[in-house]
């Protein structure tokens, strides 16, 4: 198996750094699967395919009429990044996240961001995600997100950049778990002198996190994990996640609130929790509150929030700092709450919403990435360069209607990864970065993350949803 035919084209690409030039953090493992024979690249290939057929490793597409579940497609050839690379990413992300807490908390209390005219309020209190519900309520330690998955991307210079910071309900780290396993299976005798650092210790981590924020410090906190049920596209990592924790899993159907505490029904009776960790935006969470049509949620749970009888993460009310409109201003809220340049810089991006922005984008249409600013997965986006006329003038129109709902970005040329495209060999395809993050008693960041790949020849879309697919990621100890 080699990569003699491999071409790099014009793009950053992670894995040579010219034609037939390996980069330095990739050179063991360009040496190891040259020694693979086609044949033996294949059987790896499709055990591991099968491996995750029979664990069950899926996710839902729900425009999809083919099928409900679908199997993450796998490619073998993993994503490496050196160990100083890695730092500089670590500190960014706390950073980050350290800004997100501090402006969600002020949001929610003094709103001092906004008295100094740093963001405008109107921003923040037309956001529909912003929970007034929440003014004046204290959340354990004050920590709002607990769990984040940034996304990360890297220019044709090689840069990194933040392209969004999922801060509600981030999915995938099952597969960064499950991924790990099967390259593990699939090449036993390469980890141990490869240098990978672990992600195996992420369950470990998150239930320690979760504990933090429980109201109960006298004895061991009940600990459960809230989902929408089975037809969610992340009910396989609901499942995994509550088994990796030994905890328990529950729909909302489970639960009942009394005298301003939350029980779990069980054959034995009534169990206090203690600690939810929820899979529901806060729309569907309490139908006494948000939505009231909502079968999926618990009523009465925001009131066990505001009583300070359970911990809840995230917390109720984050979504509006994953509106991405107030991703434009997270470079403002570092240098606001921290007095430090940000470490990690933003894709430039426009307002609409903005004078100066607005004639701009409204002519730009054809050469700009849109995007809906409570949408997600890949959904309420527009290409502009490869989209159709009437998807422009749909966009453009829906623009008109409203302009706070979108933001605009200059299109960037995604690095690229060596990847098996079947009959095609190895070819370069388009990838980014999402890493998992944990706030609890202190900031942990699992080395390395979900690296998603467009599998489509030159699509930027990455998203499993979109008919992307994943590769393991190794952070390596040096270099």
């Amino acid at each position: 198996m080699h990569f003699q035919n491999y071409t790099t084209d014009d793009f950053f690409d992670e894995m040579f750094e010219a034609p037939g030039k390996v980069r330095p953090h990739y050179e063991m493992l360009a040496e190891r699967f040259s020694r693979l024979s086609d044949e033996e690249f294949e059987e790896k290939r499709q055990a591991v395919d099968l491996s995750f057929l029979r664990a069950g490793v899926t996710f839902t597409v729900y425009s999809d009429n083919q099928g409900t579940e679908r199997i993450m497609p796998f490619d073998l050839i993993p994503r490496v990044i050196p160990g100083d690379e890695w730092d500089l990413l670590e500190r960014g992300l706390k950073q980050r996240l350290e800004a997100l807490n501090l402006f969600l908390h002020d949001i929610y209390h003094d709103q001092k961001i906004l008295k100094d005219n740093v963001i405008p309020p109107s921003y923040v209190l037309s956001s529909k995600d912003f929970r007034r519900e929440m003014m004046g309520v204290d959340v354990p330690r004050n920590i709002y997100i607990h769990i984040c998955g940034t996304d990360l991307i890297r220019d044709d210079k090689g840069q990194y950049l933040v392209l969004e910071d999922n801060g509600r309900c981030p999915s995938g780290v099952s597969y960064v778990l499950e991924n790990r396993a099967a390259m593990r299976r699939a090449f036993p005798n390469l980890f141990p002198s490869a240098g990978v650092r672990p992600v195996e210790h992420y369950s470990e981590d998150l239930l320690k996190m979760l504990k933090h924020i429980s109201p109960v410090q006298d004895r061991e906190p009940t600990v459960a994990i809230l989902t929408p049920g089975v037809y969610n596209s992340a009910y396989f990592e609901h499942c995994f996640l509550a088994r990796q924790m030994g905890v328990e899993i529950v729909e909302g159907r489970d639960l009942v609130v009394r005298d301003y505490k939350v029980y779990m029904r069980t054959t034995k009776g009534l169990q206090q929790v203690d600690v939810i960790y929820r899979r529901i935006n806060d729309d569907f969470l309490d139908p006494s509150v948000f939505n009231p049509d909502s079968l999926l949620g618990v009523p009465g749970l925001l009131n066990a929030v505001r009583a300070g009888n359970l911990g809840l993460a995230n917390a109720i009310g984050t979504g509006v700092a994953d509106d991405k409109v107030m991703y434009y201003f997270v470079p403002r809220m570092i240098k606001y709450y921290l007095d430090q340049d940000p470490i990690l810089p933003n894709v430039e991006t426009y307002l609409p919403s903005e004078k100066q922005d607005y004639d701009f984008v409204i002519n730009n249409l054809d050469k700009l990435v849109v995007k809906s600013a409570n949408e997600a997965g890949g959904y309420g986006m527009l290409m502009g360069p490869w989209a159709t006329k009437e998807e422009i003038q749909k966009f453009h129109d829906d623009i008109k209607k409203n302009p706070r709902n979108y933001i605009a970005q200059n299109p960037i040329s995604l690095s690229r990864h060596p990847t098996y495209c079947g009959e095609l060999g190895f070819e370069g395809r388009h990838i980014d970065l999402r890493p998992y993050i944990i706030c609890g008693d202190g900031i942990k960041i699992t080395p390395g993350g979900l690296t998603r790949v467009a599998l489509r020849k030159g699509s930027l879309v990455v998203n499993s949803s979109q008919g992307g697919g994943a590769k393991d990621t190794w952070v390596l100890y040096n270099q």
